[in-house]
């Protein structure tokens, strides 16, 4: 069994990435997994101000939701993040989150294995790349960890849009196989 955080990203009610993201998280847990799904909906995050008190303190110097989140993705051994393709990058909410837990740097950390689900309106192949790379980016300052997984389902843009789309089962398919040997990035 593995500890399994799932941070969706979105804050549109009904958002197709939150749905491969709710796939994923029943995937994973019929595979026997302790999965913990975040939202970002309701969540306080505010910019990173670059004043590197984290780098001193183990935590960020802002008092709002994301050293909550920072502490379980610590202690995850899966992170699987999901996102809307904005501007062909991942959402911009996403990226301060990320920004933001720069206080993990000089941390312990747990997590080996990191997936990303994007979705978005346009559905050429190359769509969701500059997410990947930019999680990839993040990916790289811990180096015990690797980018394990992807899955980019297109041509969604409408809320809820997603429904019926073959995708959802890929997603339920992808976390089902975490804790499963020679898993293939997707």
């Amino acid at each position: 069994m593995k500890k399994v955080i799932v941070i969706s990203t979105s804050l549109r009610h009904g958002s197709n990435s939150d749905m491969l993201a709710e796939k994923f998280v029943e995937g994973a847990k019929a595979a026997g997994n302790d999965v913990e799904k975040i939202s970002l909906v309701g969540k306080n995050i505010q910019f990173c101000k670059g004043c590197l008190g984290c780098q001193k303190l183990g935590r960020c110097v802002i008092k709002d939701d994301v050293n909550d989140i920072m502490a379980k993705v610590l202690k995850a051994d899966v992170v699987c993040w999901a996102t809307p393709i904005y501007y062909y990058e991942m959402s911009g909410q996403m990226k301060t989150l990320i920004d933001r837990m720069n206080a993990m740097y000089e941390q312990d950390y747990q997590f080996r294995d990191v997936y990303l689900l994007t979705t978005a309106a346009e559905d050429e192949p190359e769509t969701p790349k500059r997410a990947e790379t930019g999680l990839t980016g993040w990916i790289d300052c811990y180096p015990k960890s690797r980018l394990a997984g992807t899955l980019f389902c297109g041509g969604v843009n409408d809320p809820r849009e997603i429904e019926g789309n073959p995708k959802l089962q890929e997603a339920f398919d992808l976390g089902k196989s975490i804790g499963s040997q020679g898993h293939q990035r997707g």
